[in-house]
């Protein structure tokens, strides 16, 4: 289409050069007219503000990035991390922790990138990352924060079923044994705990479990062995009175009455209920064993 007379030809849809670019340039090159700074000035600016306008979406953004300081840098990071934009989080994240090494900032960037693959459910990944910080930073004063969450991704992991494997259950156990010593005034401290107690049920559970299983099969020694290890590494569990009773009872079958005796003693504090019924089944068990 032909252009209308005194308008300034531009590219289908492009919008720009603005008309007053084209009036500066000519204002700037007609012969016969001399070059004032003021002029040179407004020509350099419009030509720095064209190449802004020239430059692609990615481009621009980082352009855009590069006039934020390192702390609102970090803040668009937790932004997009809040609002579930977890990769775009990481890499401003990312982005800090590489540039500002020496910036505050770095540190809190190094925790957020933990943060953001625990809420991504990236148990395995976030739990390198919070290790990761705690070597670098051992001293930092949120470090009972870290340790609360290392013990949590490894529960995140462990089967909840006390008779499948437990193995992460031991980890988040160790974890956070002693957390208590470490970080009295923690506000995490109850939570650990909590969570403590809860691995250790599951854990004297299972050892129950496999206990009963040895006693359905007569196998009494090893009965023994597993009831004992019930009292010996979890004495506060519930499953304590349980384990007792096998015990007392493993005992009568093996021909160790004193030793029988001795838990039938300790099971009738604890649980008269349980002391009469493990009683009657000792009684049972030395008349097989003395016909």
């Amino acid at each position: 289409m032909k252009a209308r007379p005194g308008a300034l030809a531009t590219a289908p849809g492009a919008g720009y050069p603005p008309p007053c670019f084209g009036a500066l340039v000519t204002l700037s090159t007609t012969s016969g007219l001399r070059r004032s700074p003021l002029s040179g000035v407004l020509a350099l600016l419009l030509a720095a503000t064209l190449a802004l306008l020239a430059l692609g979406p990615a481009e621009a953004e980082a352009e855009a990035r590069r006039q934020l300081s390192v702390q609102e840098q970090f803040e668009l990071g937790r932004r997009y991390s809040k609002r579930g934009y977890h990769v775009r989080a990481l890499e401003e994240f990312n982005r800090i922790r590489n540039n500002y090494r020496d910036d505050p900032y770095a540190v809190k960037a190094e925790l957020a990138i933990a943060d953001v693959y625990f809420d991504q459910a990236e148990w395995d990944q976030a739990r390198l990352s919070y290790e990761d910080f705690l070597r670098m930073h051992p001293r930092h004063p949120e470090l009972d924060y870290v340790v609360w969450r290392i013990g949590l991704t490894s529960l995140k992991k462990a089967a909840k079923i006390a008779a499948r494997d437990q193995s992460w259950t031991l980890e988040a156990i160790n974890a956070w044994t002693g957390f208590d010593r470490r970080f009295p005034d923690s506000v995490h401290k109850a939570e650990v705990t909590e969570k403590l107690t809860e691995c250790t049920e599951r854990l004297a559970k299972k050892e129950l479990l496999i206990a009963r299983f040895y006693a359905k099969r007569k196998a009494w020694r090893a009965v023994e062995g597993r009831a004992r290890g019930v009292l010996a590494a979890y004495p506060e569990s519930a499953h304590v009175v349980e384990s007792m009773a096998l015990l007392a009872v493993a005992y009568a079958h093996q021909g160790k009455a004193d030793r029988s005796d001795e838990v039938l003693r300790r099971l009738a504090e604890a649980d008269a209920d349980a002391h009469k019924r493990a009683a009657a089944q000792v009684e049972r068990a030395r008349a097989r064993a003395e016909g």
